[in-house]
């Protein structure tokens, strides 16, 4: 703790910003009117306000000590002179001889080099960078601990007010904040277009106080909310699983960075230095974000991650602005988050337009999710939950994986146009319904739907799918917090084959692992979880939850046809296992005397290359095969789908993969296997139609892409696709993507 005088000064400094940035007047006004009453209250000859006018580019937005004529005039780039370096690193440059320094560059316009003392602190907020605070003299000095401090105390409400818009002006770095068109480029989650208005899963807290004139009432404010958050740590503890020793692991670590001492001490100190409770939560939060990027050990991120969000919750506690603030959700709402669980983004369900998340994976829970509630889903969006406000417009573009925020009118329109394009097009596609995927050749092509929810279901109907090609039943275990009963899921498993109306449903076991963990379920920490202990491996080694989940379907199919398959089989005795446990459930069930499915089709997910060049007996004995495309293709290609650098450098239409994929064809053919195709890739009418013609008379995908891929197959003669395939192996070319699509377009079938 510093002496009282010393915090008198900084207390009394924060006041005196506080009543030049209530007064009247644009914010250059009261820019400048901050940097001379800084420069006044430090005793030095300069204090200058540099502030971001775009993403790599700093400005000078107002200077006490510097030429006047400099204002709005020099920039630096991100990284460039100490400035620029302070802004990169977000940390404070400290130095008694600025032109020694390491980066220093010489501003000429500036006059600045008569100063020798420098002292540069980052002007942040929650890790989002909106400037650099400087103050210099000509004395050769460094500035002390408490000078520092005090200076990034007045960053930081410097920070604040900006959030709150206190500083709008003509120019770029003056702009008003949360007004301008932004976009962010991710990643594709789920394909779609949507157009609507951001809902914030967890809205921006913003403080309006950052600065208080009694610390005593402060500190018993955030002791108050610190209590609390205590109690209701204890209650989450209390509640929790006492035999998931994982979950109380982290409520432990919870509990034990809610009672620290030292985090609750540093909090008090800011608040004696003259900030609100809420600015000195706030401050800490901003300086764990700050460790969080130096923090190379996962377990340590981890744990920092719980203290930022411990920092939050106290946050709410103080501010009220909880999740439920009263505010109503917006019309067309497009849900903006850091990220989602499954169970959370259900309970939104059908209202929302569209997901954009700026973490998530492609094979996330929510992910799967948005697939299920076939809403489009962008994720990797970095940043857009500290741009986006509720309310703001905003475009969804799935297919691309952008994200317009905010956007001007030609952006919309021409947004707009591209939706009512595939409106029209579904339209058109609506009218295909009833007809076969028959191709010009004569082959017919069955086109199945992938669901996992019953949700689903009555897609099965309007979209002219004839089945369900795969039925993910983890997310009924996924969204759940403890194991669902046998009864649950024969139940909801009942329903499925109910509302299919006689089409064959492919029911998938439990595919667990990787990147779907049941909240309940022991994480296992593997350094490459794809390819780890997952899917059909938990289920042979821990065989309970399999066995009861066989059970389930047994009693749902209630005398009607039956299909079950097993995922992520690499080899034959993995099959033959499972394949036992089917067997011996079904003579289990006839001694119980319940009714036996009419027929069953027991059958595996072909996601490893291993699997297709299995003996000969495991295709005799599969009664059908399901080609996991999007596991199968990072596998063959050594590309993990989640990293955006390696995976679109591999195309489905490669030759080798497409060859490969006609090796399986070969093999069920051979064995009389009946042979599908499940994932991303059948949904897309130019794979799916290469597909086809290697030999794949079975495709299942989201319920939308069905009638475009429909009317494509419809239009085409296979046997003349599979020849420009053909040719171009023949010949050594990498892909036939480019040879496909000029045949295509001398066919006059452009897409």
């Amino acid at each position: 703790m510093m002496a009282d005088g010393t915090e008198s000064e900084s207390r009394k400094l924060l006041r005196r910003l506080r009543d030049t940035l209530a007064e009247a007047g644009k914010g250059q006004e009261r820019l400048d009117r901050i940097t001379s009453l800084i420069a006044d209250s430090m005793g030095c000859e300069v204090c200058s306000i540099y502030l971001f006018r775009d993403d790599d580019t700093l400005e000078l937005c107002a200077t006490e000590g510097l030429k006047a004529e400099s204002v709005h005039q020099t920039r630096l780039r991100l990284g460039e002179g100490l400035v620029g370096r302070v802004a990169k690193m977000g940390k404070p440059i400290n130095t008694g001889n600025a032109p020694s320094e390491r980066g220093f560059r010489y501003m000429p316009e500036t006059g600045e080099e008569i100063y020798s003392a420098f002292l540069g602190v980052p002007i942040q907020r929650l890790g989002e960078m909106l400037g650099v605070l400087v103050v210099q003299a000509k004395a050769a000095r460094q500035y002390s601990d408490d000078e520092v401090y005090a200076i990034e105390v007045v960053a930081m409400v410097l920070a604040e007010m900006a959030e709150l818009g206190a500083f709008v002006g003509e120019g770029e770095a003056l702009s008003a904040p949360h007004q301008h068109p932004v976009l962010f480029r991710g990643g594709t989650g789920q394909e779609g277009t949507a157009e609507g208005h951001v809902w914030l899963h967890e809205p921006r807290v913003l403080i309006t106080n950052p600065v208080a004139d009694d610390p005593q009432a402060e500190c018993e404010r955030l002791r108050d909310a610190v209590q609390k958050l205590r109690l209701s740590v204890d209650t989450l503890l209390a509640k929790a699983d006492s035999e998931d020793g994982e979950q109380q692991q982290v409520l432990e670590a919870y509990r034990m960075f809610a009672n620290s001492r030292g985090w609750l001490r540093r909090m008090e100190e800011d608040i004696h230095r003259g900030l609100s409770a809420e600015a000195a939560v706030e401050k800490e939060q901003s300086a764990t974000r700050a460790r969080l990027n130096d923090v190379p050990d996962p377990y340590l991120r981890e744990r920092l991650n719980d203290l930022d969000d411990l920092s939050n919750r106290l946050l709410r506690i103080l501010t009220g602005q909880g999740h439920d603030t009263g505010a109503a959700m917006p019309p067309n709402p497009v849900l903006v988050a850091r990220n989602i669980g499954p169970g959370e983004l259900l309970e939104y369900g059908r209202k929302l337009k569209g997901v954009v998340l700026e973490e998530g994976s492609v094979g996330s829970h929510a992910a799967v999710v948005a697939r299920a509630l076939a809403i489009p889903l962008v994720i990797h969006a970095e940043r857009i939950t500290t741009e986006a406000l509720n309310g703001d417009r905003i475009l969804v573009d799935g297919d691309q994986g952008i994200v317009h925020l905010r956007p001007d009118e030609n952006v919309a329109a021409a947004f707009r146009d591209k939706i009512a394009m595939q409106a029209q097009a579904m339209e058109r596609y609506a009218g295909l319904r009833l007809l076969p995927a028959q191709a010009l050749c004569g082959t017919t092509v069955g086109l199945h739907m992938n669901a996992g929810l019953m949700a689903d279901l009555p897609s099965l109907e309007g979209s002219g799918a004839e089945g369900v090609g795969l039925f993910r039943t983890e997310l009924q275990f996924l969204i759940r917090n403890q194991v669902p009963k046998r009864g649950e899921l024969a139940a909801l498993y009942s329903r499925v084959l109910d509302a299919a109306k006689g089409r064959r449903v492919a029911f998938r076991t439990l595919d667990i692992g990787s990147d779907k963990v049941l909240p309940y379920m022991k994480r296992v920490d593997e350094p490459n979880p794809a390819m780890g202990w997952r899917a059909i491996r938990v289920g042979l080694d821990k065989p309970g939850v399999l066995r009861m989940q066989l059970q389930a379907l047994l009693r749902a199919a209630n005398g009607r046809p039956l299909m079950v398959m097993f995922p992520f089989v690499a080899q034959f005795e993995e099959f033959l296992e499972a394949r036992d446990h089917l067997l011996r459930e079904i003579d289990r069930e006839g001694q119980l005397g319940h009714v036996l499915p009419e027929r069953i089709e027991i059958g595996a997910m072909l996601e490893t290359p291993s699997l297709a060049f299995a003996p000969k007996q495991f295709f005799d004995l599969a009664d059908f095969i399901s080609i996991g495309g999007n596991d199968l293709k990072q596998f063959f290609f050594a590309a993990d789908r989640e990293n955006e650098r390696v995976r679109r450098r591999y195309d489905t239409l490669n030759a080798s993969f497409l060859t490969f994929i006609g090796h399986i064809v070969d093999r069920c053919v051979e064995s009389g296997t009946a042979l599908s195709f499940c994932g991303e890739d059948a949904g897309r009418p130019v794979e799916a139609l290469c597909l086809a013609a290697m030999g794949l008379r079975t495709l299942s995908m989201r319920p939308a892409s069905i009638g475009p891929v429909k009317s494509l197959i419809r239009r085409v003669n296979l046997a003349e696709v599979r020849r420009v395939i053909d040719d171009e192996i023949r010949v050594g070319r990498t892909t036939v993507r480019p040879a496909i699509m000029d045949w295509l377009s001398r066919q006059n079938e452009g897409l």
